[in-house]
């Protein structure tokens, strides 16, 4: 019977505590995709990417001729041309392979660049709504990330003197050996 009473006492306190902080989630996926920004940003990037392609279909078409070329004429070029031409293959080709992870890197990037904007003002306008709406947590749905909190407390010392840990000594500014003139 004990125990059915301080159970209840802990949940109207654990109750009566969660009415005061207000807690609320969004998918921040859905959204960006809703703002009308995220369809001029998904354009860009289209675009974008279809460049990129186009430039790696350029390049694969060079590097096609330039190997045709080669086997066409290699019958009647000097041992020391033959090297050079093979080596300028051997080079284009491998800058050819490492095109698409290279343009795939181009296109995170630029998206990175294009959708950030986007992201800071739907961030902003959560924290908006959330400080109008009295809401003291916002939880990401998409990320599992808290989007607005209440400043806190970083306990980072006090678990590091709970576990016993000491902060290393800090290293002694650098001097001047005794012989040097500067």
């Amino acid at each position: 019977m004990k125990k059915l009473i301080v159970g209840a006492v802990m949940a109207l306190g654990i109750f009566s505590a969660s009415a005061q902080t207000k807690i609320g989630y969004i998918n921040t996926d859905v959204l960006i995709s809703l703002m009308p920004e995220a369809a001029k940003v998904d354009s860009q990037l289209r675009e974008y990417q279809q460049s990129l392609q186009l430039q790696g279909q350029t390049l694969q078409i060079e590097a096609d001729k330039k190997r045709d070329d080669y086997f066409k004429d290699s019958a009647t070029l000097s041992a020391s041309m033959k090297e050079i031409r093979r080596d300028e293959l051997v080079k284009l080709y491998a800058r050819l392979q490492g095109y698409d992870e290279e343009a795939q890197q181009k296109a995170s990037q630029y998206a990175q660049s294009k959708i950030g904007p986007v992201r800071e003002k739907a961030l902003e306008a959560i924290k908006t709504v959330a400080k109008e709406k009295g809401y003291s947590y916002v939880l990401d749905e998409s990320t599992n990330a808290i989007l607005v909190a209440p400043p806190g407390d970083d306990l980072l010392n006090a678990v590091k003197a709970k576990l016993g840990i000491k902060d290393p000594p800090a290293a002694a500014p650098a001097t001047k050996p005794a012989g040097s003139k500067n």
